[in-house]
């Protein structure tokens, strides 16, 4: 079974926002056996939506449309998908309700009649309750293709699918299942792994799809499968998984199923062994903490980091000697060393990770090249620092060098 997303919105096609909700939308189809065959952003143009709904429902079972529902006069998907199925706007009292409701509760501006009119459906349409917002799903049919309108705010959008989208695609459609396994590894390249795992990869059964997403730092292996049988092509792709490890496991740090960023691995360790961390960030500006606070139950395991962006602040709040920069540059093996280990004494804990070096455009405090970086990691047995060139762009610079900084604490931690 195979569907397509459309997405309706000027402000997509000049890069104001990231479109976001087809990543989501893609990923739950998915789940559910249904193939995303193209995802078309358009702008709110009455002929642009016409033609790519028209396109769409010559390819695909189920066409999932999202934005152009608020209650402005440039959203126009409505009055577009009328003209499309010639069907004309009525009234759903349901809706007015929920809409006055809505405002009576939350809202401290008063209801306006344009509000009022996002209670106006196609008369062909069934409606699908917005329990977070003010324009309701619209799911209609013509030749055979499903065609499911959904307002763009993310949060309101995730409901209807779950709510109400999803449900109805499995009640109504025979779908294949699709199976999908991803492995994430960290410390070599794409053309380094596919080296090493080729006759692995030559010898996979016809039925399993393999690819390489590669990003900063890291590779994610994915096994896809799809057929009739669930069972059959899970226990297929699981055997291919145990021929993977031993070829490559020193350089596995979990699925993406369970969660397999790096630092949710790090964290679980720091649980399962009862041990603790600090960070002390330079350079990374505090990119580090956030990354290990975005994960739930960090508090856990997490002390703290410190920010400390300018040698000033090195030197008075972590207690870097100013003649040990003035020795060896604040760009060095030594400073990092002393960052790691001054954060892991002041804030208690059992491991620290420390950043300092040079992300560019200048070189500022330090002669260093700029892409030069050290990353400090301090253990219960002692403490090191490592020398990178991370090239010359500053964005890059600071995402090579936390994973690559994760990738050093991960292994640490591992052998404790």
């Amino acid at each position: 079974m195979q569907a397509e997303i459309i997405t309706i919105g000027d402000e997509i096609l000049i890069g104001q926002i990231v479109d976001s909700n087809s990543a989501y939308i893609s990923k739950e189809l998915n789940n559910i056996g249904v193939s995303v065959y193209q995802i078309t952003s358009i702008q709110d143009d009455r002929q642009h939506i016409l033609k790519s709904l028209k396109e769409a429902g010559e390819r695909s079972s189920v066409v999932i449309i999202t934005g152009g529902l608020g209650p402005t006069k440039d959203d126009i998907t409505k009055h577009t998908l009328c003209e499309f199925f010639e069907d004309e706007l009525v009234r759903d009292d349901a809706v007015l309700n929920h809409i006055e409701e809505l405002f009576r509760k939350y809202i401290t501006t008063p209801i306006s009649d344009l509000n009022r009119e996002q209670a106006m459906v196609p008369s062909k349409a069934t409606v699908l309750h917005n329990t977070f917002g003010t324009a309701p799903g619209l799911w209609m049919t013509k030749e055979g293709t499903a065609y499911v309108s959904l307002p763009g705010v993310p949060y309101e959008m995730k409901n209807l699918m779950n709510k109400s989208v999803l449900p109805k695609i499995v009640e109504e459609y025979d779908r294949p299942h699709i199976v999908h396994k991803t492995i994430m590894t960290y410390g070599l390249g794409e053309s380094a792994i596919a080296d090493m795992l080729e006759e692995w990869e030559n010898n996979l059964p016809s039925f399993i799809k393999f690819a390489y997403l590669p990003s900063i730092g890291s590779v994610r292996l994915r096994l896809s499968a799809k057929g009739d049988d669930k069972d059959a092509l899970m226990a297929g792709i699981e055997e291919q998984v145990k021929k993977l490890y031993p070829l490559i496991g020193e350089i596995i740090y979990g699925e993406e199923e369970e969660d397999g960023r790096v630092e949710k691995q790090i964290g679980t360790l720091l649980t399962n062994k009862k041990m603790t961390l600090a960070a002390a960030e330079s350079f990374t500006g505090g990119t580090i903490a956030e990354r290990i606070t975005a994960v739930p139950g960090a508090s856990k395991y997490f002390k703290g980091s410190m920010v400390c962006y300018a040698t000033e602040a090195k030197v008075n709040l972590l207690g870097v000697p100013q003649e040990l920069i003035d020795a060896h540059s604040v760009v060095s093996e030594e400073v990092a060393i002393e960052m790691a280990n001054n954060v892991k004494n002041k804030l208690g804990a059992d491991f620290a990770i420390a950043t300092t070096g040079n992300a560019g455009p200048t070189k500022g405090d330090s002669d260093a090249d700029v892409g030069t970086v050290y990353i400090g990691i301090s253990t219960p047995k002692g403490t090191f620092a490592q020398k990178f060139k991370m090239g010359k762009h500053r964005e890059r610079v600071v995402k090579k060098s936390v994973n690559k900084g994760f990738e050093l604490l991960y292994k640490e931690i591992l052998n404790f």
